[in-house]
This record gives C-alpha cells, structure tokens and sequence, in this order.
C-alpha cells in the first residue's frame, strides 16, 4: 500500500488527493493543513458564491486567460478543462451556472456547497485529513529498490514517511516561503502580487466612489499593455475587471516600477478620435441649445460626465454652441486619454494571487512530476502560474490537482 501525503488544504489539494484516492483505492491519502482551516479561499472566493470556473470549454482559447503558464496549461486544458470541472461537480450533485460575463458559480450561489462537496467527497474515497499540521521540510531518501521515499518533518516535531508528495502549499508573497523547496533543487520565479487595485491618491474621480461604467480601456502610458472591461471608481482610486485584469498581465512590470506609474483611461473605447469628433459635431449642430455639462453622452453616468466635462474646463452652463474649439479638445482628452497617477496598490478582497512560484520548466506538466526530484508533484498556485480573474486561477488548481492524483495513482506517465 503506497503512502500518499498532500501538503496544502485548498482546492488543488483537495482535488489532488481526492483524484488520487478514487484512482487508487489501495493508497493512503494523507492530507495535512497547517493551519485550522480547510479551502479557506474557497469559502471566500466570488463574494462567497465561489468563482468555480470560467465558461470557456476550447483548451486552446481558456489558456489564453493566464499571465503566466498559458502554454503549458494548453495541454493540460485537453486532459481536464472546464467542462471536466463542470461535469466533475454535476456527478456529484453540484450545478454549476454562467453568468453574462463567462464566470461560473453554484446554482446555490453559496460557496459552502463547493466545500461541503469537496469535504464529502473526500470522506467518501477514504482522504485522511490532519489540519494544524505544517510541514517544515521534505527529506528524499534512498532506498535499495530504487523507489522514491520521503520523510516530511512537522512543526510539531512528529515525522511522518510518505511514497509520493504533493506540494500544493498556495502562493506565498514572500520569498523565503519557498525555501524548503529551494532547498530540494527547484529554481523560484520571485513571488509579486498579482489581481490588484490601482491607489490614487490625487484621483480627480475621487468624490465618484461607487460609480461604475460597463466598458472602459485602462492603459499604461509607455508600455503596451491595456486591458478593457468593467471599470470601478472607488475612494482610493479604480477598481473591476479592466484594472484587476491589467493587474495580473503587468503584475512583474507594475513591481519594477514600484506601483508608481500613470493610467490612461479611456471611457469610451468603441470610439476613435476622429469618430469621436465627428460624434460630438453631429450632437452640437443637433443640440446646440443644450447645457454641455448636464446631458451626459455615451450613456455614462451623470455624475463622470459632469467631472469629466469640468476636468476639460467647461464653463458650467455653457451651451453646445457656444464651447469653444479647446474646451472641445480637452473633452476629447479628457473622454479617451484620462491621466491618473497611480501610486500602490490595494489586495482584491481577501482574495491574494501571487505571480510567481516553482518555474515550471522544473515540472512534467503533464503529471505535476517534479522533474528535478522523482515522486514530488505539484499543483495549484505554488507553481508560477496565474490567470486573470473570473475563476481561472480556480480551473488551474483543478486542473493541476486532477493530473498529479491521477499520476500519484500511477494512471498518467
């Protein structure tokens, strides 16, 4: 009987040892938790409905969505993608929904029945489950037959031996939090944030807190990335998808320049200059009697377009008629090219995503195999792989897991 430890109580490691277990029925799973707590980002995620997956069943367009790991996850997608993970949790009695923006959440819209499904789950294949059991270090060990074997030392003091390791430990924004797997060989991409807010402090939009548009394109000035979607305005600066999104494409730029740069935002990204020009030459000669700064265009909220209309200096009552040639430049500006200056960063919710982590060219990622020590699998956020927000990052623990139980339970090589 083989003995399997799984190092890490979220959801890669959950379904890691459950794969496992299931796929062999003679091992021992062993499941150890450091902390008192089991899938506590679970629980958390989605505002508590937990973002299982995203709705994007093509292995090759779901890769798409990870800063980091996209190409090796393109195979792993064809193995156990997300109509897998879909179909996994409705085997089992848990439906899965889409909402309008791709995301996929439990019908039950409450992240307990994910963990109560994944804590059943567990039970039913036989997965021990140890939590206040942190693991200091792995030690490999040399045996005659020339198999793998392992003595995991515990904070406790206790030594426990195991046959095969699955490390799914989570992201960790420290560098030292990676030591004891330096220590076995493996070379760490530095660990930085990664699905932040934007802080600034000297917004203009500041007194907007809670105002949102649908459609907006946030880019950095000097660099090439942009991202577009959902903006929100919040008292310390912007937030939503466009920012938390651009967050995770430019998580190691933003760290370089020590999240201090300047955004462009653009309200109004279907519009080009000159479309946009010619737009508000048509309103003018159609409108001229109405008051600039109080008949919002483009369906943004009345609140942005007076702020925005007042940042290009428009006089208050000022007519369509009567605004001079530079105000209607500055509004232009103002709509496509607005100048913030971000100065940190704020963690989305309580939701920490880290770019950075074991370098995947040192893993078979088509088993989670450490390729430097035989018998030592990976899986989930300790490995550098991230994706955007909207349940990716949760797809590729799934995912990550499934394929290291499975070849735990000696089914993939």
């Amino acid at each position: 009987m083989s003995i399997i430890v799984v190092i890490g109580g979220g959801a890669a490691g959950f379904f890691g040892a459950i794969t496992c277990a299931h796929t062999d029925p003679t091992a021992r799973v062993l499941l150890l938790e450091k902390s008192g707590k089991l899938l506590a980002k679970v629980r958390v995620s989605g505002g508590g409905r937990c973002n299982v997956t995203h709705h994007c069943f093509v292995p090759t367009l779901l890769s798409q969505h990870y800063p980091r790991g996209a190409r090796q996850l393109k195979d792993a997608f064809k193995v156990f993608g997300a109509q897998e993970t879909v179909d996994w949790f409705s085997d089992r009695g848990v439906q899965l929904k889409a909402e309008t923006d791709g995301r996929m959440f439990p019908i039950t819209d409450n992240s307990e029945t994910i963990i109560e499904c994944l804590l059943q789950e567990a039970k039913r294949v036989g997965v021990q489950i140890r939590t206040g059991s942190g693991v200091e270090s792995i030690v490999p060990e040399e045996t005659v037959a020339g198999q793998p074997m392992f003595t995991l030392q515990l904070s406790s003091g206790e030594n426990l031996r195991a046959d095969k390791v699955l490390v799914s430990t989570g992201g960790n924004p420290k560098a030292a939090g990676y030591d004891w797997l330096r220590a076995l060989g493996h070379k760490i991409q530095e660990p930085v944030p990664s699905l932040f807010t934007f802080n600034v402090p000297s917004s203009p939009l500041k007194e907007l807190q809670g105002v949102s548009v649908p459609k907006a394109k946030v880019r950095v000035a000097g660099q090439k990335l942009e991202y577009e979607g959902p903006l929100l305005i919040t008292h310390w600066g912007y937030s939503g998808p466009a920012v938390l999104k651009l967050s995770a494409w430019g998580a190691r730029i933003f760290h370089e320049q020590q999240y201090t740069f300047t955004a462009l935002i653009n309200w109004i990204p279907d519009y080009t200059e000159e479309s946009l020009r010619e737009h508000l030459q048509a309103y003018r000669q159609a409108h001229p009697k109405k008051v600039v700064s109080t008949n919002p265009l483009f369906g943004l909220p009345q609140r942005l377009w007076k702020v925005l209309t007042s940042l290009a200096e428009v006089p208050a009552e000022i007519r369509w008629a009567e605004l001079p040639g530079k105000n209607t430049n500055k509004l232009v500006e103002s709509l496509l090219r607005l100048p913030v200056e971000v100065k940190g960063k704020t963690t989305f919710k309580e939701e920490f995503v880290t770019c950075g982590g074991v370098e995947l060219n040192s893993v078979n990622m088509k088993t989670m195999e450490s390729r430097v020590q035989p018998g030592l699998y990976f899986a989930g956020e300790v490995l550098d792989i991230d994706g955007i927000t909207g349940g990716f990052n949760f797809q590729a623990a799934w995912t990550t897991g499934y394929l290291a139980g499975k070849a735990m339970a000696g089914t993939l090589d």
